[in-house]
């Protein structure tokens, strides 16, 4: 009854197949949901609705001037996919990740790819995430990219792609610590018949992986690093600390003494080994990067360089979060590892490259133009849903600079169920899961799916309108 008028047509769908029946691992779910009385299941959406409203799970908007933080917005029909999908999502992350940090290990010191000529010199050189400062630093372990969130998306032929890497401070596993915890309240039984893989563990191994960078020490002291109660993750921030036991510190909580970083408390200075950072490189220590940097550590750096603090993620893995970088990334793979990319890209034009700008701008009207140095979906033209006064004020914006944009085609994001003014209808989405890498290379299983929740929108940024749902992944 719930899925009478909905609509599987013309986008490939997560949850039903182009018939309309539902894919193998959603049947349980969708004849559950299908046969709640009516207003049930809106009943049970206005009860989740409550449940975040009473814990506070919220998100900060700058843009929005009527309010500061907002309630992060839930779907309760959660997006399944299934063991096999995932077992190949998992291998295809692991290999990303392990490549990246060994990219970003080589730029900041033999340069061997620059040197070989794989990646132009002047992208990375060009490149405002690039820390010249960085050259030369030994992280521990040489582990450079210790907590990662890639997006991925599925195109309407069912193919999964890349869409980008976030190796800087990466944001949203509160939310599917949180999604979970509401999800096993709305749907026991389900969440119990499918065997769905637990996420719960996440905050623990989080916290292993950030004792792991100091392994010769017996339970080094970790504290999350933010930038205060402004930040649009702020609430994410106090959630890890304090789901792992640790410290929440700003750095004004911070001082350098006796060639350690030290933290006010109660009873005095006490030392801290490990920093999980929440604060972008140019405010991490204003004696290194920014100097009008209030946010950070005056003398970090130098203590870091010294191996007496250990930082995550280590200051200039930015360098492999920049959208040019991510065209090359196919080719990082197969220099350092000798393998084939497992997941692949989406096609990718560097403006940078003067043939790829002449094909960008004479093809406005169906790519997708995004700044190479914006996030959160901020600086991007969808081309086919632009005017053509948007496309030519946007195609001068490129040709002003072009080091800072690319462009790619415009995919048919696949669609999942979502309760939208009381009616069950299709919006289109992306998943993002996360990456740690300690001693090994852990993947949590699921990640955050992101929707649009605006009818026909491609953005699905929660600073955009966009939300979330739980994401199950199924056990073989």
């Amino acid at each position: 009854m719930q899925f009478r008028a909905y609509d599987t047509s013309d986008f490939y769908d997560e949850m039903f197949l182009a018939n309309g029946a539902p894919r193998v691992g959603a049947r349980l779910l969708h004849d559950r949901i299908a046969s709640l009385p009516d207003g049930e299941l809106l009943a049970r959406q206005a009860a989740a609705e409550r449940l975040l409203l009473q814990n506070g799970i919220t998100f900060n908007v700058y843009s929005d001037s009527a309010a500061t933080e907002k309630i992060f917005p839930f779907d309760i029909i959660p997006r399944i996919v299934e063991a096999d999908d995932w077992d190949w999502l998992e291998k295809g992350l692991k290999q990303r990740v392990y490549a990246l940090n060994l990219f970003i290990d080589d730029v900041y010191h033999e340069q061997k790819i620059l040197k070989d000529k794989i990646i132009p010199e002047h992208l990375i050189r060009s490149a405002r995430s690039f820390r010249k400062e960085c050259i030369g630093l030994n992280p521990p372990q040489k582990v450079w990219c210790h907590i990662t969130g890639t997006d991925l998306v599925r195109d309407r032929d069912g193919q999964i792609y890349v869409l980008e890497d976030n190796l800087r401070c990466p944001s949203g596993v509160s939310y599917v610590l949180e999604n979970r915890r509401i999800m096993k309240r709305t749907f026991p039984q389900v969440f119990e018949a499918l065997r769905v893989r637990p996420v719960d563990e996440y905050p623990s191994r989080l916290l292993a992986t950030l004792q792991s960078l100091l392994p010769a020490m017996d339970s080094p002291k970790v504290a999350v690093l933010t930038p205060g109660i402004y930040n649009s993750a702020y609430y994410e921030h106090t959630f890890l600390a304090q789901q792992m036991g640790v410290e929440l510190v700003e750095g004004s909580d911070l001082v350098v003494a006796n060639g350690r970083i030290m933290m006010r408390t109660t009873k005095g200075f006490e030392p801290v080994d490990v920093l999980y950072r929440r604060i972008d490189d140019d405010f991490l220590d204003p004696q290194t990067f920014r100097p009008d940097s209030f946010l950070g550590v005056p003398g970090l750096m130098e203590i870091y360089k010294n191996g007496r603090v250990a930082l995550a993620n280590a200051p200039g893995t930015g360098i492999a979060d920049d959208k040019c970088i991510y065209a090359f990334v196919p080719k990082i793979i197969e220099y350092y590892l000798g393998e084939k990319m497992i997941i692949p890209n989406v096609p990718t034009y560097v403006c940078a490259e003067p043939k790829e700008l002449a094909h960008v701008i004479a093809n406005l009207d169906k790519l997708v133009v995004k700044a190479v140095n914006e996030s959160g979906g901020y600086g991007m033209l969808v081309g086919p849903h632009a005017s053509a006064g948007e496309r030519e004020e946007f195609a001068q914006r490129v040709q002003e600079n072009p080091r800072n944009y690319i462009a790619q085609p415009t995919l048919a994001l696949s669609r999942v169920p979502v309760i939208v003014n009381g009616q069950v209808a299709g919006r289109h989405v992306d998943l993002r899961p996360y990456v740690l890498y300690g001693a090994d290379i852990y993947v949590l299983p699921g990640g955050l799916t992101r929707v649009a929740l605006k009818e026909g929108s491609l953005v699905v940024n929660s600073s955009q309108g966009g939300g979330s749902k739980d994401t199950w992944v199924l056990m073989a």
